[in-house]
């Protein structure tokens, strides 16, 4: 009988609490997992699922082993299908590939000598190519809160294992953002170490000399965990290198776009609110910010799919498409094609080197001590868009994303805000290979407004002291992110609301992530019609009346006014921010609606406010 509740988000903390309090096992743990994969079975999670079977000798090893000597002692982990567990098929998403390995990936052979318990193999999308998780002949891979959204990709079925509670961690794989995309979809965090840093010995390749093994946990701390097992020179890998294991720490400096960024897809303008959101964020972390084009990363993209470079995928895989016709899945084989190009000849290939060569040299000076930061998908669709324009979506979705490994850039990606109801955006924080500390401090910061056992950090240069004076950064968290302690309170505004930002609604975080507080209820002036718009999803609108209307109930809260322009631009149309008169003759700034949207709109003026419709 298991003696304590199993949380639904499973952590290394929880985990070995509850092990050294001898108030659950590891055999209960598989058990309760075993029970999860089960009742998830229809969301193809998993290509090879655990069974009690398959896992019993991991648990058998751990009776002789003892959990202070093994810091991964019975954690249960997933492992992405192009990644080796002897024993098991590996098959990278395609039936007739599949080959069974007699020994470990580098990797799994680490973490199980630290005594982490190897559960199975997660869907993918075929031959880790493809950033949406709709590419697998075992079925699309769902959203694990929104099964009818894609789950992203190429690592589906290990980043939807973890936020549904079957593992505490799993492993993916990222050559051009597939250990993050599928992070930021599913609320997670995604790390991808330095190339080289952990050993791809093992690993099916997509493109050798750029494929990277990442993680996805519910925290940045259990995701350096596993890289401190993980991490490490291979002797018998000849793309692993010696890379310092990540110290966190601040960094000099913040890099964002200069220009607006363009979102893709349904969610467009909930993605472009959400960044604009998550900019305010940032800007309250009090590092120094300066603004870049993200031109130069954007043409170092292009050379992955959109020149000769593509053609590495061709040279792993080409031999096996060639001789096994129609076998391979028919998007992810046009992709693989694609490689094989008459015009990617190898005068091509030298050229793109060149050029990328440029391009690292341009990233290296510009990102010395600094970091930048990025949407980590460039939107999101429902499985049946993504059916209908695979090459198009998956593109847009990696436009973010794709340039990390050709510059030899570390990231990792950590949840903002929801951009609507269980549709979570998430922000991706680079660096050079050499600093991931930079990029761990930024990123836990940001998500926790403290560093990692609130170590004191010493000041980037241009940040301010705290109180007091002294030469550490002294952190606080709040509703917008962090503030130096010591500083003078924000200038702050009244912004009346009266639909999905109300509490309890799909957008209350996008007002807590402003740092705005509620502050009361209230009613409108009795002169308002308000109106259900057509949109997806559905939201009212407020339109003031010279003669008639009634009032409307709404919520005032108060936002900092270096948050309020942001967030008032990024309010789509036929919204927008406007003087709300409410019953006591007062005007507050608060959302309004044009009055030509009245137009085949549901009048819903008599439910008295959005909450009781």
């Amino acid at each position: 009988m298991i003696k304590e509740n199993i949380p639904q988000e499973l952590s290394l903390q929880w985990i070995r609490d509850k092990y050294l309090e001898r108030k659950v096992t590891p055999d209960e743990i598989i058990k309760e997992i075993i029970n999860r994969v089960n009742e998830d079975s229809e969301m193809n999670i998993w290509i090879t699922p655990p069974t009690l079977e398959r896992v019993q000798p991991y648990l058998d090893r751990l009776q002789a082993l003892d959990p202070a000597d093994l810091p991964l002692w019975g954690i249960p982990f997933a492992i992405k299908d192009n990644i080796d567990l002897a024993g098991v098929p590996t098959t990278a998403g395609c039936e007739e590939y599949a080959y069974t390995p007699n020994e470990h990936a580098a990797v799994v052979e680490r973490l199980v000598a630290a005594g982490a318990i190897p559960l199975g193999k997660t869907n993918l999308d075929q031959f880790a190519t493809g950033l949406v998780g709709t590419r697998s002949p075992y079925g699309e891979t769902h959203n694990s809160l929104r099964p009818e959204l894609i789950s992203g990709g190429s690592s589906s079925g290990s980043a939807v294992a973890v936020a549904r509670g079957h593992a505490v961690f799993s492993l993916g794989t990222d050559t051009a953002g597939s250990g993050r995309v599928p992070a930021a979809l599913n609320r997670l965090v995604g790390y991808k170490p330095s190339l080289g840093a952990w050993s791809t010995k093992g690993v099916v390749p997509a493109c050798a000399s750029l494929d990277c093994v990442t993680v996805f946990a519910h925290s940045l701390e259990d995701a350096l965990a596993v890289d401190s097992i993980a991490r490490g020179v291979h002797s018998a890998d000849p793309w692993s290198r010696n890379l310092p294991k990540p110290s966190p720490e601040l960094p000099a400096k913040i890099y964002l776009p200069e220009h607006s960024l363009d979102f893709y897809g349904p969610y467009a303008d909930e993605y472009s609110c959400a960044w604009n959101i998550s900019v305010e964020k940032i800007k309250a972390l009090n590092i120094p910010i300066e603004y870049i084009d993200y031109g130069m990363f954007s043409e170092a993209a292009a050379i992955l799919y959109g020149g000769p470079l593509v053609a590495e995928r061709w040279a792993g895989l080409g031999g096996f498409i060639e001789s096994h016709p129609g076998v391979a899945f028919p998007v992810t084989e046009q992709v693989l094609r694609s490689g094989a190009a008459a015009e990617y000849d190898a005068a091509s290939v030298f050229r793109a080197m060149h050029k990328l060569q440029a391009f690292k040299l341009a990233a290296r000076e510009l990102l010395r001590g600094a970091v930048m930061v990025m949407p980590t998908a460039g939107g999101t669709w429902t499985r049946e868009q993504v059916r209908s324009n695979p090459i198009g979506a998956n593109s847009d979705m990696g436009r973010y994303t794709n340039h990390c490994n050709l510059l030899d850039l570390c990231a990792v990606a950590v949840p903002s805000v929801d951009a609507a109801s269980d549709t979570p955006f998430g922000v991706t924080w680079f660096a050079l290979s050499e600093n991931e500390g930079l990029i761990c401090g930024a990123a836990e910061i940001f998500t926790n407004g403290v560093v990692m056992s609130a170590v004191a950090l010493k000041l980037p240069e241009g940040a301010h002291a705290g109180e007091g004076g002294s030469n550490t950064l002294s952190v606080a968290a709040n509703g917008s992110g962090v503030s130096v302690l010591g500083g003078l309170a924000p200038a702050t505004t009244l912004v009346a609301v009266c639909g999905l930002h109300m509490r309890g609604f799909p957008l209350e975080q996008q007002m807590k992530a402003c740092g705005a507080r509620f502050i009361r209820e209230a009613s409108t002036a009795a002169k308002y019609v308000m109106v259900k718009l057509t949109t997806v999803p559905a939201k009212p609108g407020l339109i003031k009346r010279q003669t008639g209307g009634a009032s409307i109930q709404l919520e005032v809260w108060e936002m900092p006014l270096e948050a309020f322009g942001s967030f008032a631009a990024s309010i789509p149309a036929p919204l927008g921010i406007g003087k709300v008169e409410l019953e006591d003759g007062s005007e507050v700034p608060g959302f309004v609606c044009e009055g030509y949207a009245i137009d085949g709109a549901e009048d819903i003026t008599a439910s008295g406010g959005w909450r009781y419709i």
